[in-house]
């Protein structure tokens, strides 16, 4: 596996050769990449024997002018230890002032962040935020120890043990590999039912989680072909992006595509009703009441359900009341594998919010509660949920 080790600048530099150590000893072909401040602690001669490469430092000093795209292209795993407040501060908010951070904004693949730093620095609201954005972004962040500081303060803030971050980017190679062999279809977002040439009747889904799940499964080397109702929301990396408009238009993409996925996730918050003649012109205000008649949308979770074979089909459930109960009928009634069930109407979790709590309900019965967290994590849980479902039907199988 090649890995980018980029070395911040503190104390706890000296550690990261140590890692640089581990890292080369199980195989892995490491490109030590150094800020002007890491520098100052350790010379690029340490890690150069250690990798058996030229350690990477000035942008200015390169073959290429597009060298740092090269470097993030070439490598699998970005690995930033030690990462200071300041280098964590310039990644969340996408400043490239030197090789390093230039590096990370071309970089596609997983990232482990290793921070180190004076207990104060750590707890700063500042910190707190920045490090919450990188978690959204699908970062693994592995904690710093606490412990006797350098500074001569007691508290959280030490490097983690470099045995500690070799565990972890185990976990994260292991990760992403987890879906290759899989082609994922997901629903996301609201759908809009016109009223009128104007108007329409649609919710207030933001597609947030459809979208972290799409961006998930194609992390974890998945093929994703996502079809997604409107939304504000950029198109994910690597993700084939089919956008559609209303319920019917989401049925139609869903069948389209069914045919070679193997994982289907309902995520689209999709209208119930819709009107059963749209008028071609806009209808103008009066002072009369108006009556709608609604017919109800197609039920795609239930279609795809009956046409369901070998793949496995997960649900959600979005619910202002009996959530377990709601989440357990829809698994029933629709053949699903797996009902993701969360309570909507508030603001903290559910539609609009970036974070979410949910259940999972499954068809052997268990329910698997996941505390409220950024919708990207919770993405990940679902999906390793669901890899827990596909070999357990390897093994009923006896494949």
């Amino acid at each position: 596996m090649k890995i980018i080790l980029g070395i911040g600048g503190g104390i706890a530099a000296y550690k990261a050769a140590e890692l640089a150590r581990l890292l080369a000893q199980d195989g892995h072909e490491v490109q030590a990449m150094m800020t002007a401040a890491a520098q100052e602690f350790v010379r690029p001669l340490t890690f150069s024997a250690l990798t058996g490469r030229k350690v990477l430092t000035d942008l200015f000093a390169i073959e290429s002018a597009i060298e740092h795209i090269a470097v993030a292209q070439d490598n699998e795993l970005l690995v930033i230890a030690p990462a200071t407040a300041d280098l964590i501060a310039k990644m969340a908010h996408g400043l490239a002032d030197d090789f390093l951070t230039t590096l990370y904004l071309a970089f596609t693949g997983p990232v482990v962040i290793a921070p180190a730093m004076n207990v104060n620095m750590w707890q700063h609201p500042a910190t707190m935020a920045n490090l919450d954005t990188l978690r959204r972004r699908g970062h693994r962040i592995v904690e710093p120890g606490s412990g006797f500081l350098a500074c001569g303060m007691t508290g959280p803030g030490r490097l983690a043990e470099p045995e500690a971050i070799v565990e972890a980017i185990s976990a994260e190679l292991q990760k992403r590999r987890d879906l290759e062999d899989e082609i994922v279809l997901i629903t996301a977002g609201p759908t809009q039912e016109p009223l009128d040439p104007v108007r329409y009747i649609s919710n207030r889904s933001s597609g947030k989680m459809g979208y972290a799940l799409a961006e998930t499964a194609a992390a974890r080397g998945a093929r994703v072909i996502l079809i997604s109702g409107p939304v504000h929301l950029p198109p994910p990396r690597g993700v084939e992006v089919i956008p559609v408009r209303t319920a019917v238009e989401m049925r139609e993409k869903v069948l389209e595509n069914l045919g070679p996925a193997s994982i289907v996730v309902k995520a689209a918050a999709v209208a119930d009703f819709h009107l059963s003649k749209v008028p071609d012109q806009k209808v103008k205000k009066t002072a009369a009441r108006i009556s709608l008649e609604l017919d109800p949308t197609p039920d795609i979770l239930a279609e795809v359900g009956r046409k369901k074979g070998d793949r496995l089909l997960i649900g959600f459930a979005a619910e202002t009341q009996n959530l377990h109960q709601e989440a357990r009928r829809k698994l029933e009634s629709k053949n699903c594998d797996m009902v993701v069930g969360n309570l909507v109407g508030g603001d903290d979790t559910g539609f609009e919010s970036d974070q979410n709590e949910v259940i999972l309900v499954m068809r052997s019965g268990d329910t698997v509660a996941l505390p409220r967290a950024p919708k990207r994590e919770i993405a990940g849980r679902i999906f390793d949920e669901v890899l827990k479902l596909r070999l357990s039907l390897h093994a009923a199988d006896g494949r």
